[in-house]
């Protein structure tokens, strides 16, 4: 059987490290702040972003997907070096023009296996399916079917993440303005989740740590067979392990801790949430 290649995208927020051991393959997005342009994880850095972004005040960067030719150049060298098929998950279509750049790659090497799968999500759960699909093609399936395994477990993809603004995800349109407007007034702390494939402030508390142990209610509703910490660099070390603690405490059944993953938000993604957030993505159990 011929070898099988994963790619998706800079948004599913895979640390470097962890793509690499997993054989994964990232494009990035386009991170601008103001005039100046970087592709994520290749001219920035996740802690660079950061530092960018906490040092821009009002500045706020936008994102852009990247061009056909880019998912073209990657799928060709991903056959250049002996893959007989693509399987890749990517950010949802609602989201982003990532997934139809993507297909559009795909159209133009009509001769090519390439399984394009919309996750309709973002961050780490898009980096949990890309996950899955690397661990699908070691059991041996075929490309369709590793795509097929994927797109059966969208539906159990979640995530939900306790921010300090609404105002990031306005400014990027992600948020309609008048539900922006109502966090910043009332001055809430809300909890974003994905729904139907688009983005929304699901409940509102009103102080960080509220909104953080909503964000672990919510998350442990049931069983969870994969879970990710999603941080950023303003929450300190001692934080990001007692939110970790107290999640995994009360996921029913209890998970491997082999299953559960702490990353930073990173360049494609934090533009739309802002700093000071904590939350939990994941792949509920079956």
């Amino acid at each position: 059987m011929g070898r099988i290649a994963v790619v998706t995208d800079s948004t599913a927020d895979l640390p470097p490290e962890l793509a690499a051991a997993a054989g994964i393959t990232v494009v990035p997005l386009w991170v601008r702040f103001g005039g100046a342009e970087f592709r994520d994880g290749v001219d920035i850095t996740t802690a660079q972003f950061w530092e960018r972004l906490l040092a821009a005040g009002s500045d706020i960067p936008t994102t852009a997907a990247p061009a056909p030719g880019t998912f073209k150049e990657t799928f060709e060298a991903c056959f250049a070096g002996g893959a007989d098929a693509v399987v890749c998950p990517l950010i949802g279509s609602k989201l982003s023009g990532t997934l139809q750049s993507a297909t559009l790659a795909a159209s133009m090497l009509p001769n090519r296996e390439i399984h394009i799968i919309d996750t309709a999500t973002t961050s780490m759960a898009t980096g949990l399916a890309a996950l899955l699909a690397s661990e699908l093609v070691a059991t041996g399936l075929t490309a369709a079917a590793v795509a097929d395994g994927v797109r059966l477990r969208v539906p159990d993809l979640d995530l939900f993440v306790a921010v300090d603004t609404l105002e990031y995800l306005r400014r990027n349109g992600r948020l309609s303005a008048a539900r922006a407007a109502i966090g910043t007034v009332l001055s809430v702390k809300p909890i974003i989740t994905v729904r139907d494939g688009e983005v929304v402030a699901d409940r509102t508390t009103r102080t960080r740590a509220k909104a953080r142990e909503l964000a672990i209610e919510l998350s442990t509703s049931g069983p969870i067979e994969r879970l990710a910490i999603m941080h950023t660099p303003t929450s300190s070390a001692a934080e990001v392990a007692d939110f970790r603690e107290r999640l995994v405490a009360r996921i029913p059944g209890g998970i491997d801790p082999a299953k559960v993953l702490v990353a930073q938000i990173g360049s494609s993604t934090g533009p739309h949430l802002g700093p000071d957030l904590m939350g939990a993505v994941l792949l509920r159990g079956r």
